[in-house]
């Protein structure tokens, strides 16, 4: 009994439910067809006991009632309320309570459900513990909320003519699966009490504080898995704090995974890693059994924390020693858990060590099923008996019955209440058409030019409710030998896949479309009242073609009736997979010969009646209800689509009440007319003698087909009426069961295993009850056809008879082309299959049907599937149907709004993955779907064998949608891969699913000592050296060894030389200072610093100054008295909390004993803000010098030294880490003589500098050089480029400068500020064609995209495209390169420095370290530009980081530089010396072992390139790739972060700023998010996507974030570390987070 719960709990609906049980026609021949149906008295048993919750749910409510605020919104019960209004004679008829015990006799449960509960019962054993997305609560209410969005009216609806918009289901209501509380009726309010009242049960348990903690989180949004809803954020949270507590549980585990994780990247990673440490309470912790969960200490404060602490996070340290900090934290060590679990069994894998890394080729499983029958014979159907009075052709048909039977019925049409509206006679039917028919030819255009002659194609565009417009329009054309081409009314100018319909229409040649009085009325119009072209769609002449609106065609005219020919009769528009629309053209005998084919097997006779409820303009519906119902003179009654809607059970009423003898359904009506159907006493289906199944070749019509005659069999219904068809718009009808005579035997069905039908092998299932496929036949093969199955791939060859292939057809009676599109017509129409021996079988073409089946015993065939819906994942292939069935046997209608689910599959690394996209029920909690998603990941990897790549929930109602209301699939993809899906909840399971990654690499050794070394070679490679040029003659100012005595010699020289300028944001001159000034007031300052602070020589002082001249004089006045300076960034008044703590740390390692400051900033250190982010009373004293003391200091301080320090500089590096290193006047002297000789500076020069002044480069710009080289330096504050943009530029232009230096963040401010102002620029007179240098500083790879952008935007203004140029430096050495690109005043007296190169090498070599040239646009190639040219005094060599070994040309390695302005050790508390010696002082491990290097740090290389310098040497390039320490180590690999960042940043526009870092193993890639919150989950697969194409790399957290959220240094390059220490902290306030398993 347990296994058997499960299935489609379609059942217990609320009373008004069933109003709509029928709504959504198309729309729900997905959940229908796949065998949703052990309904109603399952209904009452599940919700005693039921495998799939066993208890969970009581345990669950007890211990997770507390958090569950039952939000206002989300009542079950808004469903009904919202739900469009009913027209009352129906409602009434279907509001009766549902009767529990109404019948005793269970409908027979699907075999698949019981499967499904079967396999996720196996699962449950080994829990999976899947951490929760965490999600901010605005997103959480949004996708619940969506779904109650009024009616769309854009859709019209029927009364207008519409088409079958379907207007009222865009609102309405989820009714259909309104789970009713218990085994009653009831209303689904019983459902909420229960919850509620469980919820205050538990809050009594627990007390109330736990509830306050979530109530409040929901409304504070700071920290990320406690703010997320009520639910969401109760769920998670709960998930990670049972986590929290059992973190120490695997602390020996803990410890080997984290210290050691360098050394175990060797090991070979394809076998799962080893699991030995690894207890498995957590996985049973988190299934919450028994364990009470109290909210962690910590989940209650953090909401209290507003601020985001970035750099000193606090860490919680667990028992191992392992920083893990909050629930984020816990989160990921569950995700690592889970994946450590083994999931497959590790795969051959290849990896050859020549770049090339082979991905993984799926090795064929020796095991696998194969075919082992003998070659299969094709089938041949009955002869085409010809009866003798058959018409010649179908028009003579119509002129028959129109002429000797006027008054026969033929069409019989319903209005929405399911009263006869009309009566359409053969009589009327003829002369209509005759009537439609003269019109075409002689009413359009005019005489001499007719608009449309017979051949020519004519659209009709007619709604669902009007079939006796159509069938008149239709055989209109026939008569007048034009070819109609019917399609959809298009409902709104850009409807789901109308475009592609245009294009059809235009490749046709359309140029007239025929549509009815009250169509055309409701279709969209312009302001002066014409139709507007819809989108993609030729330029149409709308004609109305109903008979009051026609001219009488002459007495004399009549149509010209010919016998059927080869001529086109009608186009079938066919949707392809991708979306693409073709049109199948059928030729006037194939269209002839279809219905007699028909005729024939379903026993047509004349005047027999059949109710279609199918569309008629396509299809099964067009064939039956139209084509040969005329052909037979049968009477239709056509249900339309509004009406199945009202009342599913309409058809069955009218096949009552006329006595119809044949009905044409689809396996929904079935369905949908269960659900619907009450004991109606006067139910008598006795007269039916067949019952057409539409869409029987779908496998998963069965249980429909099953389930309505187990309940109608007592009604009348026969068991052998039920006829399933095969179909396709190629091949027509390509098989149907004909109806049986009565006591036959029923046919047979097939139970196949899913395992052998993914190999594409037919085995009846024995031993896996679990994986198979129930298949109904579809009858035998058409009269007068030959049929056959052929590989679905390559050559035709037949199959094998127990292989399953795509069945053939060979009769007149198909499609016949493409319409214009000749190669694709030749593999679909002209197929010839071959025999094992290359033979072909048969001399007459095939035509491929598109279905997947075979050919089973006594000729009967049998479908498996469909080419469309086939997905080859790994070599196996799966159908999408099988896939929905499956998803939807998972608790179906309790969570699937109206099963509407889409599946397909995407390529992402040379292999196909499969998407899963749902649309959840609008009253569902986060719980809920997370649950599900889970749960359906289990059922499809336990009943197929394949994982789910990503599964995606949506709001209901959301998923574009097919003309009647099925999900348009090739839509639902786009939008998915255009990341515009906007899900609710996504779920990426990448680490399962993708196991063709290359093999992780191991290491190879590296040249040794021992190898060979003559001179400067390496094994067979140049060394990688360089130098820049010597520093030369001594000139008379370079004759002083210290900067003080510079200063001096200068104030006495040239006392009114200006040295400084600084601008204002209005490009105004600030202030200015001249040498003489800058030493009258350094020297004040030495005397203030005597007297006040009385400071001794050496004492270090801190400089907190804005940037600015003051910043100049301190420094110089603490050089003049003997005191070490320290420039300090001051604290940013709007961001005291996190900027403060930074100044006070710098301070306090420095071993400043005084601050020197100005007097606003001096206020500001010690305020009440400051005194909440650090310790104000531990400053030390601090001295503002806004007023300086008049008198002199009694002597200046003759420093005698060179070797001491002169300055200390302070940085914090890109990884968070705070470094000084110590300047000594050597240092500082050689450097400044250096930068003077490469940019050739001397007094006449003016600089302009926009930097910031406290560290690095910058800071020598801005403080030193001017002194130094006596040029003037125009200082520009950066942060005044935020008020004024264009500041830089315009006084670059306005003093004529010809170097200017700036930072990459100072260039993006310029290119975004200033991005479309050029023009104005201009216009203001800005000229920037002066600029021979402008070198953006920086400590980085450079940003080539940044600069090119620059380069190309600015040259409108005069900048050369060679004037842009990088530096680079780093910690030890403060500048290695700057590039000054001389452009000499004219071309040929060149120039001192070459061109900037740029060289693109292959990314994935970079990976192993390796550099490899490649072609520019090749795949996978990066460009990189080099970063300046050496400066002098400078060597370079690239040294292997690991042995210390000197690298060769072109090889990746550290960069290690030898120059006199090297810094002389890092300036620490702690005295680190082994790290000091190591980065000061390193020697080569072989070679040249006597220089001394310093190691930067920085991965690089160098190259030789064509070009020499103004001394004729050959140019050495040197390429930064980038910091060593920032480098991810993964899968043995060395990434980059900026590398995967530009690929993120380029998947979307939406994503502004991305940051990547590891975290245990795991890739965690951060994103920010410029757009609406609505966006933030359509990033997670496409984030996911392109690091896994680009990298080889599967992400395992994706978190989206506001825009500022990644943290940025003034340099502007990112803090990921900080970035990485708040995302543990859970300080981020992330949109959403999602953990990809």
């Amino acid at each position: 009994m347990e296994t058997k719960r499960l299935a489609g709990r379609l059942v217990g609906h609320s009373d008004g439910d069933v109003v709509e049980a029928g709504r959504d026609r198309e729309e729900l021949e997905w959940s229908t067809s796949y065998g949703l149906t052990d309904l109603r008295q399952e209904y009452k048993e599940s919700s005693k006991s039921d495998i799939t919750q066993k208890g969970y749910e009581k345990k669950r409510s007890k211990l997770i009632g507390a958090f569950f605020p039952q939000t206002p919104g989300m009542d079950p019960a808004m469903g009904q309320e919202k739900r469009t209004p009913v027209t009352p004679s129906s409602s009434s008829r279907y509001h009766r309570r549902r009767s529990s015990g109404s019948r005793d006799e269970r409908y027979r449960s699907d075999v698949h459900t019981e499967a499904v509960q079967a396999a996720l019962a196996k699962h449950k054993e080994r829990k999976m513990a899947v951490p929760m997305p965490s999600k901010r609560r605005s997103l959480v209410v949004q996708s619940s909320m969506d779904a109650y969005t009024p009616p769309d009216t854009s859709s019209g609806s029927e009364g207008e003519g519409q088409g079958d918009g379907d207007g009222d289901e865009e609102g309405g209501g989820d009714g259909e699966e309104e789970d009713g509380g218990g085994g009653g009726g009831g209303t689904s309010s019983s459902r909420e009490g229960s919850i509620s009242m469980e919820h205050w049960i538990s809050r009594a348990i627990h007390g109330t504080s736990s509830t306050t903690t979530t109530t409040t989180s929901s409304t504070a949004s700071s920290s990320s898995s406690s703010t997320r809803s009520g639910g969401s954020g109760a769920a998670g949270g709960r998930l990670a704090d049972v986590l929290a507590q059992h973190v120490h549980i695997s602390a020996q585990h803990h410890l080997r995974h984290h210290h050691h994780h360098r050394h175990r990247k060797t090991e070979n990673h394809s076998a799962p890693p080893d699991v030995t440490g690894y207890t498995n309470s957590t996985a049973n912790a988190t299934s919450t059994d028994g364990i009470q969960v109290e909210r962690a200490p910590g989940a209650g404060t953090a909401t209290q924390r507003q601020t985001p602490k970035y750099g000193n996070a606090e860490l919680m340290e667990t028992g191992d020693g392992v920083p893990v900090s909050s629930r984020v934290s816990a989160k990921i060590q569950q995700l690592v858990n889970t994946l450590k679990r083994p999931k497959r069994p590790p795969l051959r894998e290849f990896f050859v060590d020549d770049f090339e890394e082979l991905l993984e080729v799926q090795q064929p499983d020796p095991n696998q099923p194969k075919a082992e029958g003998a070659q299969m014979a094709a089938m041949r159907g009955e002869q085409l008996g010809v009866v003798t009075n058959w018409p010649p052709s179908l028009e003579a048909a119509l002129q028959r019955w129109g002429t000797i039977s006027p008054k026969a019925p033929c069409l019989t049409t319903m209005d929405t209440n399911g009263k006869p509206l009309y009566v359409l006679t053969y009589g009327k039917l003829w002369s209509r058409s005759v009537k439609v028919a003269y019109n075409l030819l002689h009413k359009l255009g005019t005489k001499q030019e007719p608009l449309v002659k017979p051949g020519d194609r004519v659209a009709l565009v007619f709604p669902n409710n009007d079939p006796a417009a159509f069938i008149t329009a239709f055989y209109g054309c026939l008569l007048a030998e034009i070819v109609p081409v019917p399609i959809e009314v298009p409902l709104t100018r850009k409807d789901a896949g109308s475009q592609q319909i245009g294009f059809l229409l235009g490749s046709c040649g359309v140029t007239v479309a025929l549509t009815s009085d009250a169509c055309h009325k409701g279709l969209p119009k312009g302001p002066t009242g014409e139709i507007p072209q819809f989108k993609g769609w030729p330029k149409l002449l709308w004609f109305v073609a109903e008979s009051k609106h026609l001219s009488k065609p002459p007495r004399d005219w009549f149509p010209h009736i010919k016998d059927a020919n080869q001529d086109t009769a009608y186009i079938e528009y066919k949707t392809c997979k991708d979306g693409s629309v073709l049109g199948v053209t059928v030729m006037r005998i194939a269209m002839l010969t279809h219905c007699q084919a028909l005729t024939q097997s379903c026993s047509y006779t004349e005047a027999e009646t059949i109710v279609n409820v199918l569309d008629f303009k396509k299809d099964v519906g067009l064939w039956h209800a139209v084509l040969t119902s005329v052909m037979n003179m049968m009477h239709v009654i056509s249900i339309p689509y509004a009406l199945m809607k009202v009342n599913p059970l309409s058809w069955i009423q009218k096949v009552c009440q006329y006595k119809a003898k044949v009905a044409c359904v689809k396996s929904r009506d079935m369905h949908w007319a269960l659900v619907a159907h009450r004991d109606q006493r006067d139910v008598n289906l006795s007269s039916l003698r067949m019952l057409v199944v539409a869409d029987g070749s779908n496998p998963w019509s069965i249980s429909s087909c099953d389930a309505f005659l187990n309940v109608f069999q007592t009604k009348g219904l026969k068991p052998e009426v039920i006829c399933p068809c095969a179909s396709s718009p190629e091949a027509l009808t390509v098989a149907i069961r004909r109806p049986l005579e009565e006591g036959t035997t029923p046919p047979g069905r097939g139970v196949l295993s899913m395992q052998g039908l993914s190999h594409g092998v037919i085995r009846v299932d024995s031993e896996e009850k679990l994986s198979v496929l129930t298949l109904q036949d579809v009858g035998s093969v058409m009269p007068g056809a030959l049929m056959c199955a052929v590989r679905p791939e390559g050559v035709p060859q037949l199959c094998k008879t127990d292989e399953i292939g795509e069945l053939c057809v060979c009769t007149v009676a198909t499609g016949t082309s493409y319409y214009g599109l000749t190669g694709m017509t030749k593999n679909t129409f002209e197929v010839f299959p071959v025999s094992n021996n290359g033979t072909p079988i048969s001399e007459f073409p095939f035509t491929r049907t598109g279905l997947l089946g075979f050919i089973g015993p006594a000729g009967l065939i049998f479908v498996a599937g469909k080419m469309d819906g086939l997905m080859v994942v790994g070599g196996r292939r799966h159908n999408a149907d099988d896939i929905v069935a499956t998803a939807l046997a998972v608790e179906p209608m309790k969570f699937v709004y109206r099963g509407r689910i889409a599946v397909f599959s995407i390529t992402v690394l040379h292999d196909e993955r499969i998407v899963v996209v749902a649309e959840q029920r609008p009253d569902s909690t986060e719980e809920d779907s997370f649950q599900w998603m889970s749960r359906v990941l289990q059922a499809i990897d336990g009943i197929h064998q394949v994982g789910v790549y990503c599964l995606a929930l949506v709001p209901s109602n959301t998923l574009p949608k097919t003309p009647l209301g099925g999900i348009h699939l090739s839509e639902t993809k786009q939008l998915f891969l255009e990341g515009a899906l906007h899900p609710c909840n996504v779920l990426m399971c990448p680490h399962t699913c993708v196991t063709n990654l290359p093999k992780p690499r191991q290491k190879q050794p590296e040249i040794g000592p021992a190898s060979v070394m003559v001179g400067n070679l390496v094994s067979g490679k140049r060394i990688a050296q360089a130098s820049g040029r010597d520093l030369g003659q001594i000139e008379d100012n370079d004759q002083f060894l210290f900067l003080s005595e510079v200063l001096q010699w200068r104030a006495q020289t040239t006392p009114d030389h200006v040295l400084y300028t600084l601008l204002n944001s209005k490009g105004t001159i600030a202030s200015s200072l001249t040498c003489v000034q800058l030493h009258k007031r350094a020297e004040k300052i030495a005397g203030m610093l005597g007297e006040r602070g009385h400071l001794q020589d050496g004492d270090h002082v801190a400089l907190v100054y804005p940037p600015g001249v003051d910043l100049i004089v301190a420094f110089y006045g603490c050089l003049y008295a003997g005191c070490v300076p320290i420039t300090v960034r001051p604290p940013h008044p709007q961001n005291i909390a996190t900027t403060l703590p930074t100044v006070k740390m710098i301070v306090e390692v420095s071993r400043s004993v005084c601050v020197m400051t100005t007097q606003l900033i001096s206020k500001l250190l010690r305020s009440k803000e400051a005194s909440a982010a650090v310790d104000v009373r531990t400053w030390p004293p601090v001295m503002d010098t806004d007023d300086l003391p008049k008198k002199k200091p009694p002597l200046l301080y003759k420093p005698s030294n060179p070797d001491t320090l002169a300055y200390l500089d302070f940085s914090v590096s890109t990884t968070g880490m705070l470094a000084g290193v110590k300047m000594s006047h050597t240092a500082t002297s050689a450097f400044c003589r250096s930068i003077k000789l490469q940019c050739e500076l001397y007094p006449s020069r003016e600089v302009a500098i926009c930097l910031d002044p406290y560290c690095g480069l910058g800071f020598v710009l801005w403080c030193l050089c001017s002194v130094y080289s006596g040029h003037q330096s125009i200082l520009i504050p950066p942060s005044e480029l935020e008020v004024n943009p264009s500041l830089w530029l315009s006084a670059v232009s306005q003093y004529k400068v010809r170097d200017t230096f700036c930072s990459y963040s100072v260039m993006e401010l310029c290119t975004k500020g200033l991005g479309l102002q050029t023009d104005s620029l201009k216009a203001r007179g800005v000229d920037l064609s002066r600029v021979r240098t402008c070198v953006v500083v920086a400590e980085e790879r450079p940003r080539i995209s940044l600069t090119q952008s620059f380069s190309k935007l600015f040259k409108d203004l005069g900048l050369h495209p060679r004037a842009v140029s990088t530096s680079f430096g780093c910690r030890v050495n403060l500048a290695i390169c700057l590039q000054p690109h001389r452009l000499g005043k004219l071309a040929d007296q060149g120039t001192s420095g070459p061109d900037p190169t740029t060289v693109f090498v292959d990314m994935r070599a970079l990976r192993h370290d390796r550099v490899r040239l490649v072609e520019r646009g090749s795949p996978h190639s990066l460009p990189l530009m080099e970063s300046g040219k050496i400066l002098p005094g400078v060597r370079i060599i690239i040294a292997n980081p690991e042995t210390k070994g000197p690298m060769g040309e072109s090889h990746l390695g550290e960069i290690w530089v030898h120059s006199g302005h090297n810094a002389s050790g890092y300036f620490t508390v702690y005295g680190d010396e082994a790290l000091q010696s190591d980065h000061f002082n390193s020697r080569l491990s072989f070679g040249d072992t006597q220089t001394i290097w310093a190691r930067t740090g920085y991965l690089g290389f160098l190259r030789r390139t064509e070009l020499t310098d103004a001394s004729g040497e050959r140019h050495d390039a040197l390429y930064v790739v980038g910091a060593l320490e920032e480098a991810m180590e993964l899968r043995g690999m060395r990434y980059h972060p900026i590398d995967i960042e530009t690929s993120v940043i380029r998947t979307h526009k939406s994503i502004t700023e991305c940051a990547v870092f590891t975290w245990t193993n795991l890739l965690v890639v951060v994103v920010e998010l410029d757009g609406s919150e609505q966006e933030a989950l359509d990033l997670v697969p496409l984030v996911t996507n392109v690091v896994l194409e680009e990298h080889y790399l599967i992400v395992g957290v994706v978190v989206v974030v506001d825009i500022g959220v990644i943290p940025i240094n003034s340099r502007g390059e990112k803090q990921r570390m900080h970035l990485r220490d708040g995302f543990l902290a859970d300080q981020l306030d992330p949109i959403y987070v999602a953990y990809n398993m």
